[in-house]
């Protein structure tokens, strides 16, 4: 897995948001933001990520950092994550792996003996157009934490 790393610039490109609204990451990318890759919406390590995310949401916001999830789920589905979860940020849906392949986030995975290609769990800090720090092989219960450690140092 190559993610990007530290000082490589964001990739300049757009997906939907869960309102099928398209947001640039470059656009997202100019102040403090978590990008952060999860495999499947409404799934339970997924919800778990996520509500970890939206109940320390203050907490990142007092850092000035905006959060961003990407899965291959279409906006429809992001939406009703959004809704099950009353998660509190935005949602884009990468189906094509865009995204995900350009940051290194997609790729060969195993799982119980079966090999099959997917969005790692992986998470980017960026800021003014470059990546600050990667997170590879993100736990949904320690991401949260993880996250605001960095962001004390």
């Amino acid at each position: 897995m190559d993610l990007l790393a530290p000082n490589m610039a964001v990739p300049q490109l757009a997906l939907l948001n869960q309102d099928s609204q398209e947001i640039q990451l470059a656009d997202i990318s100019k102040g403090l933001t978590l990008l952060y890759f999860y495999p499947k919406a409404l799934t339970s390590g997924c919800t778990t990520q996520a509500c970890a995310l939206r109940d320390g949401i203050q907490e990142l916001q007092d850092a000035n950092l905006t959060v961003y999830g990407v899965s291959p789920d279409k906006p429809e589905k992001l939406k009703r994550f959004i809704e099950k979860e009353n998660l509190n940020f935005t949602l884009l849906s990468d189906p094509e792996f865009e995204v995900a392949k350009a940051f290194g986030a997609y790729g060969l995975k195993k799982m119980c003996g079966r090999e099959y290609y997917g969005v790692y769990r992986v998470s980017f800090l960026l800021k003014d157009g470059v990546v600050l720090a990667n997170f590879p092989k993100v736990k949904p219960k320690e991401h949260l934490d993880m996250i605001l450690n960095y962001l004390k140092q």
